[in-house]
């Protein structure tokens, strides 16, 4: 029997960190990479700033769309180069998952207003509480009412797309997870950080207030469910096999 390679999933990183981030804690593809335990063949960096292409939608298993120090809002060509190519994605039913920045430049893509947060700078841990929609959706209704992730971002989405369900907010930001078809969702707050990323990106003379992730990291889980919905499935086994 053979068996078929899965495609590798897309890391698409949208600029560059600071340099004193990076020299701490590297670039954006290591912090997912990490995260979910990646494998060389599991994954291949897209770095679109750099005039890296898009990939091809049958080359790759899905897209995770990183967060950056970019703005939506500065129109960069790399940027809405991506945008585009975000549009194509979900036409093809490509799994994507936007975080931060990439949570923003989907909404944007697809219709939706970004800007500045009106409420400022939202960063830390944060409490998020889901709605009542997302009750029925397959990879959150297993969340609490309330469930804490790290935030870092002054821009959010502040009109979603039409379509698109808001699933969860937070105290400042009204649009902390969207989802646009069953395969693609996107997230305000980073479930890709750690404490330690989180301090390593704070401005400089800005500290964490010593807040510590209490209970399971929700967060967390919903990059692992992604992962898994880019990964083969098992076929059910034919009666009488």
């Amino acid at each position: 029997m053979t068996h078929t390679r899965a495609l590798p999933l897309a890391l698409i990183q949208l600029e560059v960190p600071p340099p004193q981030v990076v020299a701490q804690i590297g670039e954006q593809p290591r912090w997912f990479i990490d995260a979910l335990q990646l494998q060389p063949d599991d994954y291949v960096i897209v770095r679109p700033h750099l005039g890296d292409d898009l990939p091809a939608f049958d080359r790759v298993s899905g897209a995770i769309l990183s967060g950056s120090w970019a703005m939506v809002t500065d129109h960069a060509d790399w940027s809405e180069r991506t945008a585009a190519w975000i549009r194509g994605a979900l036409e093809a039913d490509l799994p994507l998952l936007g975080v931060c920045y990439g949570h923003q430049l989907m909404a944007y893509a697809l219709g939706g207003k970004v800007g500045d947060n009106p409420h400022g700078w939202e960063r830390g841990l944060k409490p998020l509480t889901r709605s009542a929609q997302a009750h029925n959706d397959p990879w959150l209704a297993a969340l609490p009412g309330e469930f804490q992730a790290w935030l870092s971002h002054r821009q959010s989405v502040l009109t979603p797309p039409q379509h698109a369900q808001v699933l969860a907010s937070s105290a400042q930001d009204g649009c902390q997870i969207l989802r646009y078809s069953p395969q693609a969702l996107s997230v305000q707050f980073h479930p890709e950080f750690t404490r330690d990323i989180m301090s390593a990106c704070l401005p400089a003379g800005v500290s964490e207030d010593g807040t510590q992730l209490v209970g399971e990291d929700w967060s967390r889980e919903l990059l692992r469910r992604f992962w898994l919905q880019t990964r083969p499935q098992p076929r059910a086994q034919a009666q009488g096999a």
